[in-house]
């Protein structure tokens, strides 16, 4: 198993945007890095499934949804220092949009809460700035597929 604090190599990680009805799913982080932080469901891709599986497995442990992947937004790098200058964690973030497709909200996993929020309430939220843009992709990515453009 990969040490995810102090790698030898960046870890592919896999971010899941939920929405629904102009809200987004987020979990409360309940282990590092950002412990404790709102945040997107997802974690690291294994060893032998594609990063579409591991998003739905993903989603599916932290917070009880089936899910359907409407499309890939971004590929973001997450790397993290200590104060010495090592590199105490470093992800390749692959993140995508879903649809839930059934299942009922529950936190499980590394998900220490699960809730809906809708677009103004993030407003309210101490995101990492990569998240709340991820988030903003995926309701533009949303809007544009519920228009049928």
């Amino acid at each position: 198993m990969l040490d995810r604090e102090y790698p030898q190599r960046p870890i592919v990680g896999i971010g899941v945007v939920v929405v629904d009805k102009g809200r987004v799913l987020l979990i409360r982080r309940g282990k590092n890095p950002r412990r404790g932080t709102w945040s997107l469901p997802g974690g690291a891709q294994e060893l032998g499934e594609t990063v579409a599986e591991g998003a739905a497995r993903e989603v599916k442990e932290e917070t009880g949804l089936d899910i359907k992947i409407t499309g890939l937004l971004d590929v973001v790098d997450s790397i993290d220092t200590n104060e010495d200058g090592a590199v105490r964690y470093h992800y390749t973030l692959v993140d995508f949009v879903a649809r839930p497709r059934g299942g009922r909200v529950k936190a499980s996993g590394d998900a220490a809460e699960t809730r809906w929020f809708d677009r103004e309430g993030l407003s309210d939220l101490e995101l990492w700035a990569e998240t709340e843009r991820i988030i903003g992709l995926a309701f533009e990515f949303d809007d544009l597929l519920s228009s049928g453009s």
